[in-house]
């Protein structure tokens, strides 16, 4: 699958089903991509839990409330991603310029891990709606969890739908 195909047929999964549950190897392999993503200094601020079985569920019900993301309960595996400390040059660099670099960096490892993802035939949903204090809980944490992937294949039935997106010409100014 070319670049292109799969950033036009990536889509983040609202019905996952519950019956095929991937294999710690292909987990692995998106823990791989999210590793290699570029961070700023080379700081990769950040630790992934993956949840399965069990803790999957407990996860899936943080991410339940006010009606929302009611198709987490058919979610079969989870990333939470932690901040981590900046190393000291990223460190330095964060204060002195007033970036926040790991919220990038965080962002840059989990569209790998996405893509990754997309290209061995799994479905993800990128969330940001959750109970951190639960979800810290539950890893073994104090770290501020940032978000949370989840991760399984789509139903059968999960048809491709149109993107929204912005024009090219809200998003850019040419100089």
């Amino acid at each position: 699958m070319s670049y292109r195909e799969m950033t036009e047929t990536r889509q983040s999964c609202r019905a996952f089903d519950p019956a095929r549950i991937p294999g710690r190897d292909a987990l692995a392999q998106l823990l791989e991509a999210a590793r290699l993503a570029p961070s700023a200094c080379n700081s990769q601020p950040y630790h992934f839990y993956i949840a399965q079985g069990e803790t999957a569920r407990a996860v899936g019900k943080t991410t339940r409330s006010l009606g929302m993301n009611a198709f987490t309960v058919d979610v079969p595996a989870f990333f939470v991603i932690a901040e981590q400390p900046y190393n000291p040059s990223a460190a330095v660099g964060a204060r002195m310029k007033d970036q926040d670099y790991r919220a990038a960096d965080i962002g840059l490892a989990v569209s790998q891990l996405v893509y990754r993802a997309h290209e061995l035939g799994l479905a993800t949903c990128i969330l940001g709606w959750f109970d951190e204090k639960a979800v810290q809980r539950l890893v073994g944490t104090s770290a501020r969890v940032r978000l949370i992937v989840a991760v399984g294949y789509a139903k059968a039935d999960d048809a491709l739908r149109p993107k929204k997106r912005k024009t090219a010409e809200e998003l850019a100014t040419w100089l």
